[in-house]
């Protein structure tokens, strides 16, 4: 059976076997896609830890939603921070708002709140699951369910990333998981709070992400080939 073929809560139980307790974990931000994985690792009982990224510039309702999963599900839920003295570095010389000014800049503060945190937490991996979805935006159409990440030298797993959004929210709604209040106020991807708009009727789902940029540099290095 291609892999293509498994469902979603099949390809996790997969991972989890195959690389074992301690040798993978799964990278929540708590966008819709996030919260569904982490029902399903939950529902079927997979030893696969939750870990995410605080960037220090996460909305309120993010960090409330956080405080919730951990309390509905009863689990731990292991937060990344990046280096103080990269933070106060960059800040110092470039400002608190530097991505604004640039591409690279905004490069720069994704690298040191995000790329680098999360760096440190992969080398100590064989295998991370992430909610990526081939839909979602015109960097993401070659995703596989299965691929070598390149970037950090270790195994990805996506296991939506054959489903659309339609099925995404059935699947929140009929399960009862917690989401973001933001979903519901226009903003399907959510990130930093400087960096996150909501969108229009018929944009691009990831158009509130960077919205100053291109579409093609829409990404913040985390799923970089």
């Amino acid at each position: 059976m291609e892999w293509s073929e498994r469902s979603p809560e099949e390809l996790l139980r997969y991972a989890a076997d195959y690389f074992g307790s301690g040798s993978i974990a799964f990278a929540s931000s708590f966008g819709a896609e996030d919260q569904v994985i982490t029902d399903m690792i939950q529902s079927e009982g997979l030893k696969i830890p939750v870990f995410t990224l605080d960037t220090g510039r996460l909305p309120e309702e993010t960090y409330e939603l956080m405080a919730k999963t951990a309390k509905h599900y009863r689990i731990g839920i292991d937060v990344l921070f990046p280096e103080r003295e990269d933070v106060e570095a960059m800040v110092s010389e470039h400002g608190p708002n530097l991505f604004y000014d640039s591409i690279d800049k905004r490069r720069e503060c994704c690298r040191v709140r995000k790329v680098e945190p999360l760096r440190r937490k992969l080398s100590t991996l064989k295998a991370w699951v992430c909610g990526l979805r081939r839909e979602q935006s015109v960097t993401r159409t070659g995703v596989s369910a299965i691929e070598w990440d390149d970037a950090f030298g270790l195994y990805k797993i996506n296991p939506l990333v054959d489903v659309g959004e339609t099925w995404v929210w059935e699947y929140i709604r009929t399960n009862g998981v917690p989401y973001n209040p933001l979903h519901d106020q226009g903003y399907p991807s959510i990130g930093c709070a400087p960096c996150t708009r909501a969108i229009m009727p018929g944009e691009d789902i990831r158009a509130g992400r960077w919205w100053w940029e291109q579409a093609v540099h829409r990404e913040c290095g985390l799923h970089r080939k």
